[in-house]
């Protein structure tokens, strides 16, 4: 098993918090976290899809009660809303005989903010976490490239042959379309679903044009701003938002949108190897989406991201904001001779952020303008992760 670098702080928070709730997409890998850290504390598994786990649950105050002792395990709780009112009448029960933290495991594949929906009446009990599928720390520093082509679900990154990547990737998408959705209450038609994906596939990258894909479906605007919503709240797409300041500049107010697992982007637009990803009109703009994602991968909790673009031609990939409100512009190219464009020193100026990096492809680190390091992934990651 790969040691995910998570789970010192899950195992932090259930020490300190009667509910935790780990949250990420379907096969990230927050299953056998879960059942590794059971293996070292007592503690009971309930797969909430599963008949068995349903049925345990048909009187869950009284069934939960039985095992107050225990760590609960709940996997796919968004699949049971009703329980979080009885697990807050468990939780004030258990502190009173002394029981204040560890009680409770919640895993999902919904963001924060439709788990939330949910979990109001836990307010001051719960502590959330997000596990992304794998990042470039988690793996051997020669795995960058298979980890960027393939993207970071384990049983992907993982499989034996390119063939067998694609497939699982492809199969999942076509699971998630045809049965996780549907059993969400969702009425959207899958191949239409599934043609709304691949176009922001295709668009990797770029601000937001809702009339534009509502053209292509046939669909109106808030048709479109519905899918997407879906998408983002199953951590499926991120919708990347414009800096915005009091500066007087003319900002895009647009957002940007990446597929977020650079894997399910390539299958989504069938491409199965390298060469044919380097050969494709979206190479830069999935190598962007690939980085962003393993940045905020790492990033301190509660870290905020954005992108910078003003009518004046400034223009900035990626403004990491940190918890203690420093902010680091980061400029990302896919090449191995690497310059700046006077878009991003104009952004510098605007934003006089606290530092200042031009990712590539490359390993060395190296000062590229004033200010301005040029600098690998897997370093960036470290001095990223370094904030923590």
């Amino acid at each position: 098993m790969i040691t995910r670098r998570l789970q010192p702080t899950l195992e932090y928070l259930l020490d300190n918090y009667p509910v935790v709730a780990l949250l990420g997409p379907r096969q990230a890998g927050k299953t056998t976290l879960a059942q590794d850290i059971a293996d070292r504390r007592p503690a009971i598994y309930l797969d909430l899809e599963s008949t068995a786990g349903q049925a345990k649950l048909g009187n869950a105050e009284l069934y939960l009660a039985e095992h107050q002792d225990k760590l609960v395990i709940l996997d796919e709780v968004q699949r049971a809303p009703s329980l979080f009112q009885n697990l807050r009448g468990l939780i004030d029960q258990g502190r009173r005989q002394g029981l204040r933290t560890g009680r409770f495991l919640l895993l999902g594949s919904a963001s924060i903010e439709l788990l939330q929906q949910n979990s109001e009446t836990l307010a001051g009990r719960i502590s959330y976490l997000e596990l992304t599928p794998f990042d470039a720390l988690e793996l051997a520093a020669g795995q960058t490239e298979s980890l960027w082509l393939r993207g970071g679900f384990p049983d992907s990154v993982l499989a034996s042959t390119e063939t067998v990547s694609q497939k699982w990737r492809l199969d999942f998408i076509r699971t998630y379309l045809e049965r996780d959705i549907p059993q969400l209450g969702s009425r959207i038609p899958a191949e239409i679903l599934r043609r709304f994906w691949s176009m922001l596939a295709h668009n990797q990258g770029e601000l937001l044009n809702a009339s534009k894909l509502a053209a292509s479906l046939g669909v109106d605007g808030k048709t479109v701003a519905r899918y997407l919503d879906l998408l983002v709240d199953l951590l499926l797409v991120r919708r990347l938002k414009p800096w915005h300041s009091n500066n007087g500049k003319r900002l895009v107010k647009a957002p940007k949108t990446y597929v977020r697992d650079s894997g399910i982007a390539h299958a989504l637009l069938g491409i199965g190897d390298k060469e044919a990803l380097l050969g494709h009109p979206v190479c830069g703009r999935s190598w962007e989406g690939f980085v962003i994602e393993n940045c905020l991968s790492v990033a301190p909790p509660h870290s905020e991201a954005s992108f910078y673009r003003s009518s004046a031609g400034a223009e900035c990939d990626l403004l990491l904001t940190f918890p203690d409100q420093t902010t680091w512009a980061i400029e990302i190219k896919r090449s191995l001779s690497p310059s700046l464009q006077k878009g991003f020193y104009f952004a510098q100026d605007d934003i006089q952020p606290a530092a200042s990096f031009l990712i590539y492809p490359g390993a060395e680190t190296y000062s590229i303008a004033e200010g301005v390091k040029a600098i690998g992934l897997l370093a960036l990651l470290k001095l990223i992760a370094g904030k923590n």
